[in-house]
């Protein structure tokens, strides 16, 4: 018996998949503050760029921060000086996220065109899956590795039709993924590099020599340069890059990051890759039935076995490191677009015209209960009038365009092959721009640093030098860029002759300061965050 397939009267035009796209990364990229924690300390490490010129080490507020390499910074720190004119340093700065995820979908595109003919297909897999959206449109390092990762996946595609441009290209993304995060991203690539050739012999060939060949040169400079620069300036700091901040941290050596919970992604990845999971597990298991052997089939499931792997035995987990998973799982998505069967493509289409309908409820009713709507002022010059409704502004033309646009082309690709896929990327378009346009200021009080040191700098006292006690990267960047102030870490040999304490406790937990000694004289806490709270404290003895 054979399986029954959705026939579709026309495929998605490749124009439509650009606005898309455009319509999907435009939506938070500018408007708001560096967000905690990822951006505020990754825009803290740019603005160090900005103010001093350098691009060797990564510094932030004063001190060397080895957690990455410094491509993504430098990148930002490039657009910030582009669009500085026009834009907000950390708004020019986030535009470096916007390009990365750009060129994400343009490679990951590429290599399923190359693969399958269905280039369309992958791009609109990333866009609609649900993981993907919080975080492509942040300053965080994390979009760059995707860019190499994709460019890489093309490499690898493009090497079995043309060895010597797929090897450049693979090369290159392994550079770009270790500058941007580490050893990462060049094992999961390296890693699947050395099983491809025992599990397929298109990959045990003279030609697939040659690209691994042509692949080594194209890294070469990105993995040597920047290491080599770091190891002339200070052997210590290379040091704990290399140890500390990749191999430490894989292994939970070095006590850095967040400890993986037991089953975290098997909790995590159903609905992080949603909907692209379920059109890529039909896809896997009709290639294994058919013939897994064929290259095309081959190359995504062997990368996703190696990134999985990786995940499922690294020390420490988060949500944005389950990133790279979205990249193999876009290509198997789109390669089992022609064989989903009909009754599995009506349901996920018509569960995304209702979830459609339910962000459209969700986001413009919050809007309307949330009284913002609302202007300040009132009608006319009488101050007891009724208040001015505020319904039409750029904000909200903005969300009337992205509403009335998503319901019209969610009717106008009912038709479509990719509809499934096409369906809920207009569900996180849709809910992307209606949030970030009519919700951004409620969600920027709650995760901006802004008021709350312009609150300490406004209250902080003249002073030599400023100890800090358990004060966060995050708290340490912001602090730099809207109070202009650095602070010295307890211990430090300076530290002790300052006058002013700065204090970052747990409310639940809070720290013992001897009064005799210390007076507090500020006491604040970024909206949002009702779990952590700063206290400054004046010198007793200071005049």
């Amino acid at each position: 018996m054979t399986t029954r397939t959705a026939t579709f009267s026309e495929s998605i035009p490749t124009w439509l998949v650009i606005l898309l796209a455009a319509a999907w990364i435009l939506p938070g990229l500018v408007g708001h503050d560096p967000w905690k924690p990822d951006e505020a300390y990754s825009f803290g490490l740019v603005y160090h760029i900005l103010q001093t010129g350098d691009l060797v080490v990564p510094t932030l507020a004063g001190e060397p921060f080895m957690e990455k390499p410094p491509l993504l910074y430098l990148t930002a720190a490039l657009f910030a000086k582009i669009f500085s004119g026009m834009l907000p340093l950390h708004d020019s700065a986030r535009l470096a996220s916007g390009f990365y995820i750009a060129l994400t979908l343009l490679f990951t595109g590429l290599a399923a065109r190359e693969l399958y003919g269905q280039g369309r297909a992958a791009v609109l897999a990333l866009l609609a899956s649900l993981g993907l959206a919080p975080w492509a449109h942040l300053l965080i390092t994390d979009t760059a590795l995707l860019a190499g990762l994709a460019l890489g996946l093309y490499g690898f595609a493009l090497g079995i039709r043309n060895h010597t441009v797929g090897g450049l290209c693979l090369g290159t993304g392994i550079g770009i993924a270790f500058l941007s995060k580490g050893l990462l991203g060049p094992g999961l690539l390296g890693i699947t590099a050395l099983l491809l050739p025992l599990l397929h012999p298109t990959w045990r060939s003279r030609n697939y020599l040659m690209s691994l060949f042509a692949a080594g040169l194209a890294a070469l400079p990105w993995l040597l340069l920047w290491p080599i620069a770091l190891y002339l300036r200070s052997p210590e700091l290379f040091s704990a890059w290399l140890w500390d901040n990749n191999f430490g941290r894989f292994l939970g050596t070095s006590g850095l990051g967040p400890k993986q919970e037991t089953l975290f992604y098997l909790r995590t990845l159903p609905w992080f890759t949603w909907p692209t999971w379920l059109l890529a597990l039909w896809g896997m298991w009709i290639a294994g039935r058919q013939s897994l052997q064929q290259p095309a089939n081959l190359l995504p499931v062997v990368l996703l076995a190696v990134i999985i792997a990786a995940l499922v035995s690294a020390s420490d987990a988060r949500q944005v490191y389950a990133l790279p998973v979205m990249l193999p799982l876009a290509l198997c998505a789109a390669s089992a677009l022609p064989v989903v069967p009909r009754k599995l493509t009506v349901a996920l289409f018509g569960l995304s015209v209702a979830a459609m309908l339910l962000a459209l409820l969700f986001v413009w009713g919050t809007w309307w209960s949330s009284g913002t709507w609302l202007t300040p002022g009132f009608a006319g010059t009488d101050p007891t009038a009724t208040p001015m409704p505020r319904l039409v502004s750029i904000e909200g033309a903005i969300a009337a365009l992205y509403s009335i646009s998503g319901i019209s082309l969610i009717y106008a690709i009912r038709r479509m092959r990719e509809r499934v896929l096409a369906g809920w990327t207009l569900v996180v378009t849709l809910f992307l721009g209606l949030s970030m346009t009519l919700l951004l200021g409620t969600i920027d009080d709650q995760k901006s640093y802004r008021a709350v040191m312009n609150s300490l700098k406004t209250a902080m006292p003249a002073a030599s030098c400023i100890a800090n006690e358990g004060l966060g990267e995050p708290q340490r960047a912001m602090l730099e860029y809207y109070a202009g102030v650095r602070t010295l870490r307890q211990g430090h040999p300076l530290a002790t002759q300052c006058d002013l304490l700065l204090i970052q406790e747990n409310i639940a937990e809070p720290k013992q300061i001897d009064p005799a000694i210390w007076r507090m004289v500020w006491e604040g806490g970024r909206r949002g965050g009702d779990t952590q709270r700063l206290r400054l404290f004046r010198r007793a003895t200071a005049t």
